[in-house]
């Protein structure tokens, strides 16, 4: 116990309650079985000998507890949600008014404006995540790794999900013109060209950036209500779990209707199982992101894209001589659930994990206190 206590003192001195010394062991990966080596039922009742312990000064009174910052959603931020979808608009719309001569120049200008209005929208709105600090105080040698780690993950991460992206908008197209034989042309663009575009599906996506900037806001002010409200690690994890599932079944429910008008509105399908699927990967991946868990979402969005990957390149190297096995269960796949199997099958499963995840990561105090530690 001195050892444990000598090993935290700086942050059992610095607490003003045993739960956020809780908090702070549970961001340094002690669990209820680590308490248990001291002869402790959970991490709170070590977390309140471990206060009792700390010597304090009677002549200097106490702090008064800070309370945690109150999340806010300012008018601008959603504002700046709302841009990527209304560049999108604007952009299927000039595709659909302009002649077949300048429509890759539209393409191109609409793409670029829709990825920066994006990233801003990512940078400063509830999904940039909440302005907390992480716990401890690394060495700068492990600063600087942790940096170089997680600016990697990070940048694979973004890749694999502009792949998912364009999948979404330009896959199922390209993977019925390679199973056929083609693709003898370029997209054009249109719903009814050689390789046609889902862009209902890749609009309502992008539609749903404010929804999701929502979501995340209600997600933080209630991981605040909880910080504040609980008095164990137990009692925070039991409030914020149906609050996580809520929040979750909120935007696919945004998501759909999204998807609904999109369809209706272009004339095309709406492709729920693409679309659903897709936002169901996304939205727990950019919520574990920004509260420095990286690793597990850049996992699941790069196995969706090497499956999605792979489906187009086995059916591509099955033209070889002799090579015609390698298109088998990408054929088979598709004869049994349309060019749509491929992805909904890649981002259900690699969501389906995220989720069981998130579930466990998020629900975590330590994810959502202002001292919470990455991985």
């Amino acid at each position: 116990m001195k050892a444990l206590l000598h090993r935290h003192r700086e942050l059992c001195e610095r607490a003003v309650d045993p739960l956020e010394i809780a908090v702070g062991l549970e961001a340094h990966g002690v669990t209820d079985r680590t308490a248990a080596r001291y002869r402790h039922r959970d991490v709170f009742s070590l977390a309140e000998e471990l206060h009792a312990r700390v010597p304090h000064n009677t002549e200097r009174p106490s702090p008064e507890p800070r309370p945690l910052p109150v999340p806010r959603f300012r008018a601008g931020r959603l504002l700046l949600t709302l841009v990527p979808g209304a560049l999108g608009a604007a952009t299927v719309t000039g595709l659909r008014l302009a002649q077949v001569t300048p429509r890759l120049p539209v393409a191109l200008g609409g793409l670029l404006a829709v990825a920066l209005a994006t990233r801003a929208a990512l940078r400063h709105s509830p999904l940039a995540g909440p302005p907390g600090t992480r716990a401890g105080r690394p060495t700068p040698g492990a600063r600087a790794g942790r940096t170089t780690i997680g600016t990697r993950v990070g940048a694979l991460g973004t890749l694999c999900t502009l792949w998912l992206l364009g999948y979404a908008l330009l896959g199922d197209g390209l993977l019925h013109a390679v199973l056929t034989g083609g693709p003898d042309a370029p997209p054009t663009g249109a719903p009814e060209g050689p390789w046609p575009t889902a862009t209902a599906p890749a609009l309502a996506l992008l539609l749903a950036c404010a929804p999701a900037a929502w979501c995340a806001h209600l997600l933080a002010a209630a991981a605040h209500r909880g910080l504040t409200d609980s008095r164990t690690l137990r009692q925070f994890t039991a409030a914020m779990t149906p609050r996580l599932l809520g929040t979750y079944a909120l935007f696919l429910a945004a998501l759909a209707a999204l998807a609904a008008l999109c369809g209706t509105a272009l004339h095309q399908p709406a492709a729920y199982p693409q679309a659903l699927t897709l936002g169901a990967l996304l939205l727990p991946a950019r919520l574990l992101t920004v509260r420095h868990h990286r690793r597990a979402p850049a996992r699941a969005l790069g196995a969706a894209a090497l499956v999605e990957a792979l489906a187009l390149a086995l059916p591509t190297a099955g033209r070889l001589p002799g090579c015609a096995f390698l298109a088998a269960p990408v054929q088979t796949l598709v004869d049994a659930g349309g060019e749509a199997a491929v992805p909904v099958l890649a981002c259900g499963i690699a969501a389906l994990a995220l989720l069981r995840h998130a579930g466990r990561t998020l629900t975590r105090a330590s994810a959502h206190a202002p001292a919470g530690a990455p991985e």
